[in-house]
């Protein structure tokens, strides 16, 4: 998979993070952990912070500094309603365009 699955994740990052957001609030390190328990392991910690700070300035997520036992505060993000608006938007299209690839690829087998 290489290189394609890298291209595809950069469109689908943002609606892959607010999914996890959906569950639960978390901090940069927790989601990045918690994306790499469900397989996507070629996603640097710092990807995801970046990204966290571009859903932030477009509104889609909540951050707020909680105390750290160890070491400065750590910057915890939760899902908004706007956020969570997006992020239903996100599956509307993600199903729409899974539906006619696996429509394509069905077509393409019996060729």
């Amino acid at each position: 998979m290489g290189k394609q699955i890298t291209e595809m994740l950069k469109g689908t990052l943002e609606g892959i993070v607010l999914a996890v957001l959906r569950t639960r609030a978390a901090y940069g390190y927790e989601i990045t952990a918690r994306l790499r328990e469900q397989g996507f392991t070629d996603i640097a910690e710092g990807t995801i912070y970046a990204l966290l700070i571009r859903l932030e300035k477009k509104g889609l997520v909540d951050a707020e500094k909680i105390a750290s036992e160890k070491g400065p505060p750590r910057k915890v993000y939760s899902l908004n309603p706007a956020g969570l608006a997006y992020l239903e938007e996100f599956w509307t299209t993600w199903h729409f365009l899974t539906d006619r690839l696996a429509r394509l690829h069905q077509e393409g087998k019996g060729s």
